[in-house]
């Protein structure tokens, strides 16, 4: 069965001021998700999923959407706060959904068989589609995979960056640790910062950068926690329900194996309005090389 790609694009970037999702970087106005696509398609996936906000649903549809719906099958779902089991309630003053797991949930209505997820504001490279796509060919129903990244492809020169780094055991994701305030000083070490204290890194460590695969059964077992996460947290107004504190609860219990992949190809996002000039002078280098055609939906 040909794989779905999730692509998660309900969220604000808070730090870029902005929807990053709809910004374009191309030369020919084209968005990092597009390229997402456009990779997915090559490596062989035949669906789309988008996760969206329905307040600019229809904006994102006429903007993005409609680039590529004769290319490869588009479907929309959306994350919304009141979307609960049962018994459950939204706790009164809460404003923001729950987090990444309750997107994924949002779209099981939508996916078949096995599917990637990841986020909408980050260029992935060809190479981690192709991956993913080849894992899906071998990878047992209940286990998982995740492309991981070196910490030093995806640094920002223009400030610090908080990255899940990866720990690993006979192939197969072990850990999932986050450090936050993760910076190349000026010597051109790459450290992390903890209560203030510098530890350097040799920026060969695998991180994640939301990059998974799974297997239809993996919405039961978000049903499944999403439950007990309300139980515990689900009156609090601020509470998130993360995808990387999922699986690595998963892990600990038993429920999954996530088969650690990796790429060394360069992944590129926007934190930082700054960034954006890199991205698009990258983006426009693949496209001069023939990475890329000179317009990707032509």
């Amino acid at each position: 069965m040909k794989p779905t790609l999730v692509i998660m694009a309900a969220g604000m970037g808070s730090r870029y001021g902005g929807l990053k999702q709809m910004d374009p970087v191309g030369p020919n106005g084209e968005t990092l998700l597009e390229y997402s696509v456009h990779d997915a398609i090559r490596a062989g996936f035949r669906k789309v999923v988008f996760i969206i906000r329905r307040d600019f649903a229809e904006k994102f549809k006429a903007t993005v959407g409609t680039r590529f719906e004769e290319k490869v099958e588009v479907a929309y779902a959306f994350q919304e706060l009141k979307n609960l089991p049962k018994g459950f309630t939204v706790p009164e003053g809460r404003t923001k959904p729950w987090g990444t797991g309750q997107a994924i949930l949002s779209c099981r209505d939508l996916v078949n068989g096995p599917f990637a997820v990841q986020n909408a504001d980050d260029f992935y490279g060809a190479e981690a589609y192709q991956i993913i796509a080849n894992e899906f060919a071998q990878l047992p129903e209940g286990d998982s995979c995740m492309v991981g990244y070196l910490i030093r492809n995806t640094l920002s020169p223009h400030g610090s960056v908080s990255r899940g780094i990866c720990g690993t055991a006979d192939g197969y994701l072990s850990s999932i640790v986050e450090r936050i305030q993760i910076e190349t000083n000026a010597n051109g070490t790459i450290q992390y910062f903890e209560d203030r204290q510098a530890t350097d890194m040799t920026g060969g460590e695998i991180c994640s950068m939301n990059f998974w695969g799974f297997t239809p059964s993996f919405f039961q077992s978000l049903e499944d926690k999403f439950t007990v996460f309300l139980k515990e947290k689900g009156q609090e107004k601020k509470s998130e329900w993360y995808i990387p504190d999922i699986v690595d609860e998963m892990i600990g219990s038993g429920q999954t194996r996530v088969k650690m992949l990796s790429s060394e190809g360069q992944w590129f996002g926007v934190t930082y309005p700054e960034d954006k000039s890199t991205v698009v002078t990258a983006l426009q280098a693949m496209h001069n090389s023939g990475h890329y055609p000179d317009s990707l939906w032509a």
